[in-house]
């Protein structure tokens, strides 16, 4: 295993991912970033990843049928549900389905960070939280 976590983060706003990646990055990661599903899932089929945060509402393919395609590869996998859309039902059912946690826009690129942290300790790997937290992206 890798000691860096490797990630893949799916959103179909271009700015999200300019924003996040440099953030994952400083703790650690090694991180992909994808803003069409259709590639996103093709990556996912070539490599199983530790985390996998992807929006939830997104034309065509949306995070749950994300979720559901990851879980059939990986139970080991931890999957972040991101949405601009706060609705209880659908963080319901993307917990039910296996989500990992989830996370309503707006929020800041720490948040991400303490929720990645908590899936690398449960996934016995370690990422340097602690020593970023105090700065601003």
């Amino acid at each position: 295993m890798s000691d860096k976590l490797e990630v893949l983060l799916l959103d179909d706003e271009p700015i999200v991912g300019k924003r996040l990646k440099p953030a994952l990055v400083k703790i650690g990661c090694n991180v992909e970033v994808f803003e069409e599903p259709a590639v996103a899932l093709k990556r996912l089929a070539e490599k199983i990843f530790d985390v996998v945060v992807t929006d939830i509402r997104m034309d065509d393919i949306d995070g749950i049928q994300i979720l559901e395609e990851v879980r059939k590869r990986s139970d080991r996998t931890k999957v972040i549900m991101i949405t601009g859309y706060a609705m209880m039902a659908l963080a319901r059912e993307a917990m039910e389905k296996g989500a990992f946690d989830f996370i309503a826009k707006p929020f800041q690129p720490d948040d991400l960070r303490r929720v990645i942290a908590k899936a690398a300790s449960e996934l016995g790997v370690s990422v340097d939280f602690e020593t970023e937290m105090q700065e601003e992206i």
